[in-house]
């Protein structure tokens, strides 16, 4: 796979960043670029906006993991001031992740909560190696069916994880932890449904999904909270509190501390210190792609890999558990007008002022509101749309994204994501013997040939290397999960710096659903943007996946060849040059 580009002036020469330029944190970046009282009046909103978001759900999740909700605040508030403080992406915010019930349940019911705290901080310390190793990069190979096939694989058992207390159930034994015996024995209890609880939860999901209808700028996860909190307070309901079953929360963080170490205890968990690396790198740079795709920016994996490991570290010497880039959160953090990192430390400073003043409020909070509120996040998190659209764009994409899906459910997370990088690797070795096969006359890559005269070159046109308006970028070869990142980065990069775009893929003999979706998310920059992007060269087999992942009109424009669309970008600016 290679990429070449046309651009004013000539070529464009890189230069290798330095080690300090690699890992410096985006803090220091935003300070250099200037920072004003205005951008920290806009910090200290975005701050507190997603701080009101993450308040509720940083004790939901760590109730949902099995530990006390104190925790997910620690974790909240530590993890997610260092996240912000050392990390590699302008916007990101750290925390506790819905990502991480299932293994950190299973963790905590094997090895106490002791083994939580110790497999973060190895977690920790694999994902600081990590990054200075510079393994981030490689992290961005991961083909997109898994990344939306593990998603939705955990939004489903974060919804099972939830039953019990969304609707009251009493179990005489311990709820277990696999999918299909926790589904039996609810099911079994649904005899014991208490209906106050039922519906606490039925009306706070209410209140969530009508206020993210017609107040989508209000705090509805909080709002429905507080709502739950003061009617099960007003009318004396018989559900469970935070109160009830853990005795509310500490009013202060506590000491750092280490965790109970031995040799035995540690190579016990290094499996589960493994997992919660593994899945930290992927939701943390998922996220900080997010992020880039929002706002145009760019950041540097590996120097996030390095924030989220010292993060994991100080969140389990403060007795927290795992931390990560949470996808959601980092959204409304852009969407609240976020300038830079300071917005997610002062987020983390206000969690810390909730816990020292109004501690003891959050006895009243009922634990069929929490669950309520995890239901509606896993909905959302189930990218229900992509996971349709993968089901449609071809058997091979179908298979890596029901195996990655089912194998989370039923079997393990991390199970899960390398069997569907295997596959994800054999379909794309399986597709490239088809195109071999079928079009013998069109090898992959083209080998090397005399600059003879046999009609087949055309004269050098250093027009179009020059044209300032206009910029052409020929990709060469298969497009597919390998290189779509790096590609994306190019093509990303530039949506803001031109007139029109034209991207050739007649040399492409064919493109994955992953190259697709990274197009897809260029395509809408660049609509976003007032850019006209044209496709050109397209065989019927790649327009058709592109069509597919909503590279479509008006987003962009296809045609024949290069030619042709430069043509129509010129008739296009003459058109409008005359009507001005």
């Amino acid at each position: 796979m290679s990429i070449i580009s046309e651009r004013a002036g000539g070529l464009h020469q890189f230069r290798q960043p330095t080690f300090a330029e690699l890992y410096l944190p985006k803090l220091v970046t935003v300070w250099r670029e200037g920072y004003g009282v205005a951008d920290l009046r806009a910090d200290v909103f975005a701050g507190l906006t997603v701080a009101i978001v993450a308040l509720p759900l940083s004790m939901a999740i760590a109730i949902a993991s099995g530990v006390t909700p104190d925790r997910g605040l620690y974790t909240a508030v530590v993890g997610g001031f260092v996240v912000s403080l050392l990390g590699g992406s302008r916007f990101q915010i750290g925390g506790p992740a819905g990502a991480f019930i299932v293994l950190v349940a299973v963790t905590a019911e094997r090895h106490g909560v002791d083994g939580v705290i110790l497999a973060t901080l190895m977690a920790g310390l694999l994902l600081v190696a990590a990054g200075f190793l510079r393994i981030g990069t490689y992290i961005k190979f991961i083909p997109y069916p898994v990344t939306v096939g593990f998603t939705a694989g955990i939004a489903v058992i974060i919804f099972a994880s939830q039953l019990r207390d969304l609707a009251g159930i009493t179990l005489s034994a311990k709820e277990p932890s696999e999918f299909i015996p926790k589904l039996v024995a609810l099911a079994g209890g649904l005899r014991t449904v208490n209906p106050s609880a039922l519906a606490v939860a039925v009306g706070s999901i209410l209140v969530i999904a009508g206020l993210r209808r017609w107040r989508p700028s209000w705090p509805g996860i909080l709002i429905a909270v507080v709502l739950a909190a003061v009617v099960t307070a007003a009318l004396s309901l018989p559900v469970e509190t935070i109160g009830t079953r853990f005795g509310g929360i500490p009013r202060e963080l506590p000491s750092p501390a280490w965790p109970v170490f031995s040799p035995e205890k540690a190579i016990a968990v290094l499996p589960d210190a493994i997992a919660f690396a593994l899945l930290a790198a992927i939701e943390s740079l998922l996220s900080a792609v997010v992020a880039d795709g929002m706002t145009g920016r760019r950041h540097r994996s590996n120097c996030e890999l390095v924030a989220q490991g010292a993060a994991n570290i100080a969140s389990a010497l403060f007795g927290g558990i795992c931390v990560t880039g949470l996808i959601a959160r980092t959204a409304t953090n852009i969407r609240a007008g976020a300038r830079g990192p300071l917005a997610g430390m002062l987020h983390a400073v206000v969690l810390l002022l909730f816990m020292l003043v109004a501690a003891p409020l959050a006895s009243y909070i009922p634990l069929a509101a929490l669950a309520a509120v995890l239901v509606v996040v896993a909905w959302t998190m189930a990218e229900k749309r992509e996971f349709a659209t993968l089901l449609r764009s071809s058997w091979g994409d179908a298979v890596v994204l029901l195996a990655t899906f089912l194998l989370t459910i039923f079997r393990d997370l991390t199970e899960g994501i390398l069997v569907g990088f295997a596959l994800g690797a054999v379909l794309f070795i399986h597709r490239m013997a088809e195109v071999t096969g079928i079009e013998e006359r069109t090898p992959l890559v083209d080998a090397d040939r005399p600059d003879d005269s046999d009609g087949e070159r055309v004269p050098y046109d250093p027009e179009l290397a020059v044209d300032r308006d206009v910029l052409v970028y020929r990709i060469t070869g298969a497009f597919f999960f390998g290189a779509a990142s790096a590609i994306g980065s190019v093509l990303d990069g530039i949506a803001d710096r031109r007139k029109a775009f034209v991207v050739d893929f007649a040399a492409v003999p064919f493109l994955d659903s992953t190259a697709a979706n990274v197009l897809g998310r260029v395509a809408a920059k660049a609509h976003r943007q007032g850019i006209r992007l044209f496709i050109t060269g397209a065989s019927p087999t790649v327009r058709r996946a592109l069509l597919t992942h909503g590279v479509t009109p008006p987003r962009a424009r296809y045609r024949e060849t290069i030619e042709r669309a430069v043509a129509d970008i010129k008739a296009h600016a003459v058109d409008k040059a005359a009507a001005d």
